[in-house]
């Protein structure tokens, strides 16, 4: 391959990327709430959440190699930077969770838990459809729709989270226990509002281009 030719872009290659990516942060969100909802075996769930992660990272860093070669992309590079930055947060914020869910010795899960990260799936596989519309905007319609239906899951968390740590702190529990539970509340709440940003980017993206 000439060097013209690696400077030349793949038209495919960054949508691959975004597609790939954030598969496998709706895969890392789905181990995620199915560890809550099923809390057993936890060393070896929240292992297979930290596997994903690193599969995220892999996609990421070779989406950024790319970046820095390819000399046409196919819309800003800032745009684009932010958009694979902010697929993997939600990703390194569902494995996080995972983590905290591991190493602080947690035995009972919170109910509220379980109902926000499945409030964090949603807007997982919802930021998807968003994503997959970005290849070929033929319908920019359903790609907006999608963006604001993350909106919807972002305030969702946030009154969830809201009335959770609220009910954390009048539960009468071991201070240690309610720092713990409001760590994983705050990550896992976290990863939804990242989700959120990657609507805004790519509802930015549309509204230039479409």
């Amino acid at each position: 391959m000439t060097f013209l030719e690696k400077l030349m872009p793949r038209s495919d290659d960054f949508f691959d990327d975004f597609e790939k990516l954030a598969a496998t942060t709706v895969e890392g969100t789905r181990l995620l709430k199915g560890l809550l909802e099923d809390f057993t075996d936890v060393p070896k769930k929240v292992q297979a959440i930290k596997q994903v992660e690193h599969k995220g990272d892999d996609i990421t860093h070779r989406a950024f190699e790319r970046l820095h070669t390819q000399f046409i992309t196919p819309f800003d590079r800032i745009q684009i930077h932010r958009l694979l930055s902010r697929i993997d947060d939600v990703l390194d914020l569902a494995d996080a969770a995972g983590e905290r869910l591991g190493l602080y010795g947690i035995h009972t899960v919170l109910p509220d838990a379980r109902e926000l990260a499945g409030v964090l799936v949603a807007a997982a596989e919802t930021m998807q459809r968003a994503v997959r519309g970005l290849r070929d905007i033929k319908n920019p319609k359903e790609v907006l729709d999608a963006c604001k239906q993350v909106n919807v899951c972002e305030n969702q968390g946030d009154t969830l989270i809201r009335r959770a740590i609220a009910d954390l702190f009048k539960s009468g529990n071991d201070p240690l226990e309610v720092m713990k539970w409001k760590e994983i509340l705050d990550l896992i709440e976290n990863g939804i509002d990242r989700a959120e940003d990657v609507a805004n980017v790519i509802e930015g993206v549309v509204l230039e281009h479409a």
